[in-house]
């Protein structure tokens, strides 16, 4: 199974490097292939802090999450719920 949805970076600081380690970790507890797409049609898969620091996701930019395996509709909800909590930051 393939979903994918679209995710607005609210946070102040964007995918930064705290909020990155988030979203691996997250990304590693489901078995499932999650990729992170932004508006310059870059690409990084959510188990690479490094790769997804590339991205320069940014406040105010949507990105698209594209998740593959049996477990894509949790791993997808659970994802863009973290972003769209703006990655449990206090702001």
């Amino acid at each position: 199974m393939q979903i994918s949805r679209s995710v607005l970076i609210q946070n102040r600081l964007g995918l930064h490097a705290r909020a990155a380690v988030k979203l691996v970790e997250l990304a590693q507890s489901f078995d499932a292939v999650i990729t992170v797409r932004n508006n310059e049609e870059k690409e990084a898969t959510a188990d690479s802090v490094m790769g997804l620091l590339m991205l320069e996701s940014a406040q105010g930019e949507t990105i698209t999450i594209k998740v593959e395996g049996c477990e894509a509709e949790p791993a997808i909800n659970a994802v863009c719920e973290l972003i769209e909590h703006r990655f449990d930051e206090d702001e």
